[in-house]
């Protein structure tokens, strides 16, 4: 009896491996203000360290009869293939920017720690999730030397005037901003709608676009 005990201990202990481990990564998403956080996360590498354990340990007494064959690594693999519902969820789309797919990454990496706890392997599933925080960290937008240009779509509606398009370049130039494309609709005779694409620098905010472009006497509105 006391050996069931101990194994089913040593169960307990990977699930709690795991479960923190899911915490950590959930709490660097949670900071960010990410839809996923501590509470995803952390039960995403539980319930994976406890499928992982089911997987490999759990039909060991079927597994013994002669007559039995069966493959436990399917069910392994139905974790990684079952994540991608809750991974899909949280990813959006608005204009042309699309969200959250760094954070339906790290629940997918997540489920990996959580199946290594579950088979076993400790050193895998903690070095695991330290190379997942520390790349989380260094890679963070707020690191200047890593910079790399967002997209965004801005809608203008401005009068309709000569040569709106080297206008507003020249506009855009002045603030390093780059336009990408560029679609005008006309409202009337004198109006237009113009919407654009621009490639903007990494710290740079919706603020900064309204200052640039408020004092230009063609543009009526702006909508970011």
């Amino acid at each position: 009896m006391w050996p069931m005990i101990f194994v089913q201990l040593e169960y307990l202990v990977r699930i709690l491996g795991a479960a923190i481990c899911g915490l950590l990564v959930g709490y660097e998403r949670e900071n960010h203000l990410k839809t996923a956080g501590i509470r995803t996360h952390t039960i995403v590498a539980l319930a994976s360290a406890v499928m992982m354990i089911i997987s490999k340990y759990g039909f060991q007494d079927i597994l013994a009869l002669d007559h039995i064959g069966l493959d436990p690594s399917r069910v392994a693999a139905g974790i990684v293939t079952a994540i991608g519902f809750l991974g899909a969820g949280v990813i959006f789309t608005r204009n042309i920017s699309v969200s959250g797919l760094t954070t339906a990454a790290g629940i997918w990496a997540t489920v990996g720690i959580g199946m290594a706890f579950g088979a076993g392997m400790y050193v895998l599933g903690i070095m695991t999730t330290v190379c997942i925080l520390i790349f989380q960290f260094i890679l963070h937008r707020r690191f200047r030397w890593l910079k790399t240009p967002t997209i965004q779509q801005i809608t203008l509606v401005m009068n309709n005037t000569e040569n709106i398009k080297s206008v507003l370049t020249d506009s855009f130039s002045i603030k390093d901003l780059k336009i990408m494309t560029m679609k005008a609709t006309r409202l009337d005779d004198q109006t237009l709608k113009i919407k654009l694409n621009v490639a903007f620098p990494e710290d740079y905010t919706y603020q900064d676009v309204i200052d640039l472009l408020k004092d230009n006497p063609q543009i009526k509105s702006v909508d970011i």
